[in-house]
């Protein structure tokens, strides 16, 4: 989810209600798809509360499952013409690229940048422009480790095409990976995605590719951390 900086001029909380904001702000919430995850150990440390190894493991992993789904607010630039990071993690390719041949955008490389997502990052994937949503096409494949190369063709992935408002068209992939086995896409043919906005999630370790329309200026370097929804990946043209 991203959201807008708070107004100027909009009172501060103070007391406990000052206490639930800076809480609210440090602890990021859970995705929805979490839910599950975490609330299952739970539910085996509350049964196997007398055995400390068994309430102690499930407690463990229930707060594993938290960090891994956590879903942080994020506030896009507001910059006009530019693309913003999908994904949290390492900017693992700048280069030029075909675009999935599932997406039908020919057969010309384009500049793309590549996200690489450990599983540490955040995994939610986030828009990186406004516009319609023209395709989601998703196509089984293996499950090479997502920071080889060979893994944008190889690996099964969830495609994306998206077209701005001044009639840019980006693509953005969500790649699995080596541990990474469930691709989530919420978002639907017609769909109206703001930039920044959450569409989807990969499990445990994962790979994003954007795919720029030719022309545009890459604003990010191999090797550097991205932030989702408020790195800018490139300029479009």
């Amino acid at each position: 989810m991203a959201r807008r900086p708070t107004p100027i001029g909009t009172p501060q909380p103070t007391g406990l209600a000052h206490v639930i904001d800076l809480v609210r702000t440090t602890i990021p919430p859970l995705h929805p798809a979490g839910l599950p995850f975490v609330l299952a150990p739970l539910g085996v440390a509350a049964l196997g509360r007398r055995r400390p190894w068994i309430r102690n493991t499930a407690l463990l992993a229930s707060g594993a499952c938290a960090a891994f789904f956590r879903h942080p607010h994020r506030v896009p630039p507001n910059r006009v013409n530019v693309a913003v990071s999908p994904a949290d993690g390492e900017v693992a390719l700048v280069d030029s690229a075909v675009p999935p041949a599932e997406l039908n955008m020919g057969d010309q490389p384009v500049p793309r940048v590549s996200i690489f997502l450990s599983v540490l990052d955040v995994h939610v994937q986030r828009s990186p422009v406004a516009g319609e949503v023209l395709q989601v096409v998703h196509k089984a494949g293996s499950f090479l480790s997502a920071d080889l190369a060979e893994a944008s063709e190889a690996n099964e992935r969830n495609s994306m095409l998206l077209r701005t408002d001044s009639g840019h068209e980006v693509a953005v992939v969500q790649i699995a990976g080596l541990l990474a086995r469930r691709i989530v896409c919420e978002a639907g043919v017609g769909d109206r995605l703001p930039i920044g906005d959450t569409y989807g999630l990969i499990r445990f370790g994962s790979r994003v590719d954007t795919y720029f329309p030719a022309g545009s200026t890459l604003l990010v370097e191999r090797g550097q951390r991205a932030v989702g929804a408020e790195t800018i990946l490139a300029q479009l043209p």
